[in-house]
């Protein structure tokens, strides 16, 4: 009796131990960690590590700029950054006269290579780039901000660095499209900008049989009218 008893709790046993062996396996195989890259994109989710990508032009952007909004923006980088002539660097490196320098200029600040890597200097599209996502504006920098998605704000922002030491001239809006307005048709549209319609001269073909062509038509014409 004893035998049977200790070979039923054997196989029991072994039993828990394979199902928990199968546990295990399964997790390390299935593991509901979100993927590198999405399967499809899903509308208003942003990657892990960054903002969107910007999308509107930047001319168009800083065409309705406020430099004084950008100044409460700024607030979010101030724990990093100084922005006063003459300011101390902190874990990132003063910003005054940022704009129109070429990237990593601040003497004596460790930039990581992968930021002093980028050519050319700090326009305003650069800028707009790499308040996006600076990790994919430079990838492997040392800078741990995700990056601004709000368009309005890069815009409020970068006009606030600009006129603090730096003053470029905003870049032009481009030139918006001459379409038709708003329950307008295109014959309407074309009247408007001046298309000569009203003077057209008739240029249509008279028929065969017209009395303008053929004489004995007319005099028919006028029989049938008495």
């Amino acid at each position: 009796m004893d035998n049977r008893t200790n070979t039923i709790a054997g196989w029991v046993l072994a039993g828990c131990v394979a199902a928990l062996g199968l546990t295990i396996a399964s997790g390390m195989a299935f593991h509901g960690e979100r993927p590198e890259k999405m399967g499809y994109p899903i509308e208003g989710v942003v990657e892990e590590g960054g903002a969107a990508e910007a999308a509107v032009p930047i001319g168009t952007l800083m065409a309705a700029a406020d430099p004084a909004a950008g100044a409460e923006v700024f607030k979010k980088c101030a724990s990093c950054h100084t922005i006063n002539q003459g300011g101390a660097a902190g874990i990132g490196p003063n910003l005054y006269g940022v704009m129109g320098k070429p990237h990593g200029s601040v003497p004596g600040f460790a930039y990581s290579d992968a930021l002093k890597g980028v050519p050319g200097n700090w326009d305003f599209e650069a800028m707009n780039k790499w308040l996006t996502s600076p990790r994919k504006y430079a990838p492997g920098t040392k800078m741990s901000f995700a990056g601004l998605s709000n368009d309005q704000e890069r815009a409020n922002v970068i006009a606030y660095l600009n006129q603090q030491g730096s003053n470029l001239p905003l870049p032009a809006a481009p030139a918006a499209d001459a379409a038709p307005a708003e329950g307008e048709t295109q014959a309407e549209a074309n009247v408007a900008e001046g298309s000569p319609t009203a003077d057209m001269e008739d240029r249509a073909t008279p028929a065969p049989g017209a009395p303008s062509v053929d004489p004995s038509a007319a005099e028919e014409a006028a029989e049938l009218k008495e």
